[in-house]
C-alpha cells in the first residue's frame, strides 16, 4: 500500500526542500520506489539538490497542470543519486516545477485546478508504481497546501528553534488536526548545538500534543554545501544524517 507524505513548513528558509530531499533518498535506498513532487510551483527549486539541470527538463508538473502532458511525461528518474548505494528495487523519480519566470508569473495570475493535481498525484502512484510519493510543499497554508495535508497519510512538519516558526507551526497543527491526517511528526531544523535538546523536545512536544521526530543541528557543512547536492548521501556518517535516517525510518 502506496504511502503520501506531505513535508511542510509555515515559513520559508526552514530547509524543508533538503530535508524532503534526504529522506526520500533514504527511503529509497532501502529498496523502494519513492516519487517527489515539487509543489512548490511560485519558488520552486528541489531539482537543484538532484543536479538536474532545468535545461533538460523538457516537461514540468505546470505543463501537465495546464493540460500539455500526461502526468507520468513529467516524472523524470535520478535514482544515480543513490551512486549504487541502493538496493536492487531502488528508485527515484522527481517531478519539478518550471523554473521559467514566465510560468511562475501565470501560475501565480491564474492558479491552477487543485483536483487535477490531486487526480496527477494518484496516477503517479499507479503508473509508476510507487511505495512513497513525497510532496514538497509551498510553505504557509494555501490552498494547494491544504489539498496536499487532506490527502497525506503522513504530514511532517518543519520548524526551527524560533517563536516565528512556533507560533506558525501552531496553526498548521490545528489545521491538520482539523482534516484528520493520520499521522503527523515534528521535525526541528537548524538548532544550535549549544540548546538543551532535551529540554527543547519537552518544550515542543507539550506546545503541539504531537511527537517529535527528530532535532537536526545546525550544520556547517550543510551550509557549505549550498544545495549543490543531497547532504545525507554525501554525509552519511555526519550526525545529523543519522537523525534523518531515524526518521525516514519512521515514515517507513
Amino acid at each position: 500500500m502506496s504511502k503520501i507524505i506531505s513535508i511542510h513548513s509555515f515559513r520559508g528558509g526552514t530547509g524543508k526542500s533538503n530535508s524532503t530531499a534526504s529522506l526520500a533518498a533514504i527511503v529509497a535506498r532501502y529498496g523502494y520506489r519513492v516519487g517527489i513532487v515539487d509543489t512548490d510551483i511560485q519558488s520552486p527549486g528541489i531539482h537543484v539538490l538532484f543536479g538536474f539541470d532545468e535545461q533538460k527538463i523538457e516537461y514540468s508538473l505546470n505543463d501537465y497542470l495546464w493540460g500539455k502532458c500526461r502526468i507520468e511525461e513529467t516524472a523524470y528518474n535520478v535514482t544515480s543519486v543513490l551512486q549504487k548505494t541502493g538496493k536492487p528495487n531502488s528508485q527515484i523519480y522527481l517531478i519539478p516545477s518550471s523554473i521559467n519566470a514566465k510560468d511562475i508569473t501565470k501560475v501565480l495570475r491564474e492558479g491552477f485546478d487543485f483536483n487535477l493535481l490531486n487526480d496527477g498525484f494518484q496516477e503517479l502512484i499507479e503508473t509508476l508504481n510507487l511505495d512513497y510519493l513525497f510532496i514538497d510543499t509551498h510553505p504557509g497554508l494555501n490552498e494547494e497546501t491544504l489539498l496536499s495535508i487532506v490527502i497525506s497519510d503522513i504530514l511532517v512538519l518543519i520548524l526551527r528553534p524560533d517563536r516565528q516558526d512556533f507560533q506558525g507551526t501552531a496553526v498548521t497543527v490545528e489545521v491538520a488536526r482539523r482534516l484528520e491526517v493520520p499521522k503527523m511528526l515534528l521535525l526541528i531544523n537548524k538548532a544550535l548545538p549549544a540548546l538543551d535538546f532535551d529540554a527543547l523536545q519537552q518544550q515542543v512536544e507539550k506546545t503541539y500534543n504531537a511527537p517529535l521526530a527528530g532535532i537536526l543541528p545546525l550544520a556547517e557543512e550543510m551550509i557549505q554545501m549550498a544545495s549543490s547536492d543531497i547532504f545525507c548521501l554525501r554525509f552519511p556518517d555526519h550526525p545529523l544524517s543519522k537523525i534523518m535516517e531515524k526518521v525516514a525510518q519512521m515514515l517507513i
